[in-house]
């Protein structure tokens, strides 16, 4: 499928929005989220000449209020009360799911996720003209409305939605490619119309939920693929499902939530793609709507993340991508450093010197072949 454009680019060039509270906070030394992420995105952005003080926007935090959008007032103030304390009572861990393994409490517990949350806000109200923004720290797919839920704190998905429905947005495309199932976002929206949702990610992992079968009011579309999927079988379901679909519900907006966890080097997936197959969607997707908002999500190898989102940014700004990288973007990449894994005691020099993974290709698998076919059935009885 040739996918045709149907807007314009704006006339102002993309943003990237971020802050610098990512850069020294971290869940914990041995939480997948101890890695540095967004700032190292921004280093390298930056080391490359693809990021200028006039494409890079200070992230806003979000209020209380703002967040209860969404969340329950007494969460909120939990989380806060958390984060000043600096521990939570055993029935605060059992009614918020905080101060768990998977949501400990942390110096920026409140302050971090609020930033993230404070980003999507502000890109409802700033898209409302049109245009492309990137928050490579949002994604936060997870959260519930009265909980926390896998790492994630608040939801920033929702928040953003919720906020472009503030502004006039009404018809929007949520696209998620993390490797784990986005099940906060398809709580909040699994039963409205008007947002059409579209999920690639591994099967039996966890939040165990996605199943091919689920179709909210008929908007849920998802895939949950086994583990070796692979840049084929990505592209089959970016031409077979993901544009066709986007495509005939004409957004307003559309949201990416571009995970990182799906690539071959992560220890929290299986898959085997690699960061071309990320790519190709984000650049597929821009254009196909006047309003394009690309999140982050997943991602637990530092350097992996670090190169694919980078690459979210140049492919959004149309840079042209080395095959090695310049003295000062790999020097980015070596300072960086992964303690407690195998992986990152002896690192690949590829991880250090170029930005594009080798593709990684190979067959469509028949059970891959089998859901491809029963989604493109149920979309052509949708439309």
């Amino acid at each position: 499928m040739k996918r045709p454009v149907l807007f314009e680019s704006p006339s102002s060039s993309p943003k990237l929005i971020s802050s610098e509270i990512y850069r020294n906070s971290t869940y914990g030394a041995w939480h997948p989220l101890a890695i540095p992420r967004v700032s190292t995105v921004m280093d390298l952005a930056m080391a490359l000449g693809w990021l200028t003080p006039d494409e890079w926007v200070r992230s806003p935090r979000a209020r209380p209020k703002a967040l209860s959008a969404w969340h329950s007032p007494d969460y909120v103030a939990a989380v806060m009360k958390a984060e000043e304390e600096g521990s939570v009572s055993d029935e605060v861990r059992r009614r918020y799911n905080l101060g768990t393994h998977a949501n400990p409490v942390f110096a920026e517990m409140y302050r971090r996720p609020a930033t993230a949350a404070g980003a999507a806000i502000w890109a409802g109200e700033n898209l409302k003209d049109g245009g492309v923004l990137y928050s490579p720290a949002g994604g936060t797919h997870h959260g519930m409305p009265d909980h926390a839920n896998g790492f994630c704190y608040f939801n920033d998905p929702v928040l953003a939605i919720l906020s472009m429905r503030e502004y006039g947005v009404q018809r929007i495309a949520y696209v998620d490619i993390d490797a784990h199932h986005p099940d906060g976002v398809e709580h909040a929206f699994a039963t409205d119309p008007d947002v059409l949702m579209i999920s690639v990610h591994e099967e039996r992992r966890w939040p165990f939920k996605g199943h091919l079968e689920d179709r909210g009011v008929g908007n849920v579309f998802n895939l949950p693929v086994p583990r070796g999927f692979n840049d084929a079988e990505m592209r089959a379901a970016r031409e077979d499902i993901i544009l066709p679909l986007v495509q005939a519900f004409r957004p307003e907006a559309i949201i990416l939530q571009c995970g990182a966890d799906a690539v071959t080097e992560d220890p929290l997936s299986r898959l085997a793609l690699s960061n071309n197959a990320h790519w190709a969607i984000v650049e597929a997707l821009n254009g196909m709507a006047p309003r394009y908002l690309v999140l982050g999500g997943g991602g637990y190898n530092p350097w992996s993340v670090g190169r694919l989102w980078t690459g979210v940014w140049g492919t959004l700004t149309k840079q042209k991508f080395p095959e090695r990288l310049p003295p000062l973007a790999e020097a980015v990449l070596r300072d960086l450093s992964w303690p407690g894994r195998a992986a990152g005691r002896n690192p690949p020099e590829h991880w250090f010197t170029t930005i594009c993974d080798l593709p990684r290709e190979g067959q469509i698998k028949p059970e891959v072949r089998e859901r491809l076919d029963a989604l493109g059935a149920r979309m052509t009885a949708w439309l």
